[in-house]
């Protein structure tokens, strides 16, 4: 029986497919599981990182040097897709990770802007929540760090995916609002929108997040994942 987490890894998987040799850049374990993923199967062309100055293989093993000053020029060139986190996001992909409250006297201090900025305008970017909840999902951010649709400029700027524990979520849409894509198997539109704080986009019969081939099962469980870790960030249900 295939779990929901499982399910989230190859919904992350997916945010890849068909990049061709971009750097993928996940945050988080279960994004990484789903780039390492994609590489051993539908993507191998993707170059995965060990976050300093190694391009490594599935395996993590080194295969290629990247210093910092190539890793920036891959990302302000449209080469890279990362896939980050959001303490806030909403209808048009606008993300928060910098404060919750207002700007002058915040009720919450958070990561700040970071490097969301950049990410957001220069290369396409897909997001990983493992908690969908009204907090996260909503009509307004209270900042804005990484940019959404209807603030964007620049020639790369691309929002492919937002991967929750509850269903696949894209802007593929006229005015680039939020899409119910998918929801993963066990769960409902009516609790994905109850769990959302802005009205989603939905296109007549939204689709079950797809099954995993018994290959990419075995990866998952016997390569990628032996110790199961994806469990600790997507409780099995």
């Amino acid at each position: 029986m295939t779990t929901r987490a499982e399910y989230c890894v190859i919904a992350c998987a997916e945010a890849w497919r068909g990049d061709g040799e971009v750097l993928a850049s996940p945050m988080g374990q279960i994004p990484s599981f789903g780039a390492r993923l994609a590489r051993r199967t539908f993507s191998p062309g993707l170059l995965l990182t060990d976050g300093e100055a190694l391009l490594v293989g599935p395996d993590g093993r080194p295969e290629g040097w990247l210093p910092y000053r190539r890793h920036l020029t891959m990302v302000t060139g449209g080469r890279r897709h990362v896939m980050m986190g959001a303490s806030q996001i909403d209808r048009y992909g606008n993300q928060n990770i910098s404060c919750v409250g207002d700007w002058e006297r915040p009720t919450r201090q958070l990561l700040g802007v970071r490097g969301a900025p950049v990410n957001t305008l220069n290369h396409p970017v897909s997001y990983w929540i493992p908690k969908h909840a009204r907090r996260v999902f909503v009509e307004r951010v209270d900042m804005v760090s990484g940019v959404g649709y209807d603030r964007a400029v620049g020639p790369y700027h691309h929002l492919r995916r937002v991967v929750t524990d509850l269903a696949v979520l894209d802007f593929a849409t006229p005015g680039h609002a939020m899409r119910l894509a998918s929801v993963h198997p066990g769960v409902t539109v009516d609790e994905v929108r109850a769990a959302t704080g802005f009205e989603l986009v939905i296109d007549g019969d939204v689709p079950d997040t797809r099954e995993p081939t018994p290959e990419e099962l075995r990866l998952i469980r016997e390569v990628i994942d032996p110790a199961g870790l994806r469990d600790r960030e997507v409780a099995p249900r």
